[in-house]
């Protein structure tokens, strides 16, 4: 590929700014993976149906192998691996509930987990359910995560004054 057909985009990855060289076809799978050596959103269906490719892009959770990293360009990405140096209440929930087996899914499912927590601290299993929908286990891991989730939304409660 030659170096005119790449593009240098500019934006914050886990509230650092940052430059890269992209290639007009490239995934944001593909830009953090080869870019910056984060391999927390993995490619695994390349068709946005299984979760395991989960970013935050401006807030909002996105197929990472299907948004083309071109269009990141002024945009705020957070990973997994932002949160990789403390664990927040979602991850800790996660490890007490053993919602997780082989990982593979695992970094997809805490990203959407914290994005449902955001907008419905309290859900009921089925909101759960609902939200995590898009989010596949091939490991079958789907009760414990259930749990984790309910844990995690129960560890963010504020603590009610006596």
């Amino acid at each position: 590929m030659s170096a005119t057909s790449r593009r240098t985009i500019r934006f914050t990855l886990n509230d650092q700014p940052v430059t890269a060289e992209v290639a007009p076809h490239w995934t944001l799978v593909d830009l953090l993976q080869r870019c910056f050596d984060l391999f927390g959103a993995r490619e695994s269906c390349a068709q946005g149906l299984c979760g395991c490719c989960t970013v935050v892009l401006d807030g909002k959770a996105v197929s990472g192998c299907l948004y083309l990293a071109a269009l990141a360009d002024g945009a705020t990405i957070q990973t997994i691996e932002q949160s990789a140096q403390h664990l927040d209440p979602v991850q800790n929930a996660f490890i007490e509930a053993g919602a997780f087996q082989c990982g593979f899914c695992t970094p997809g499912f805490v990203l959407m987990t914290r994005q449902l927590l955001a907008s419905n601290p309290d859900p009921s299993e089925d909101d759960i359910r609902h939200y995590l929908a898009g989010n596949l286990c091939r490991c079958g891991a789907y009760p414990q995560i259930i749990a984790a989730v309910k844990i995690a939304a129960r560890n963010s409660r504020p603590a009610s004054s006596s």
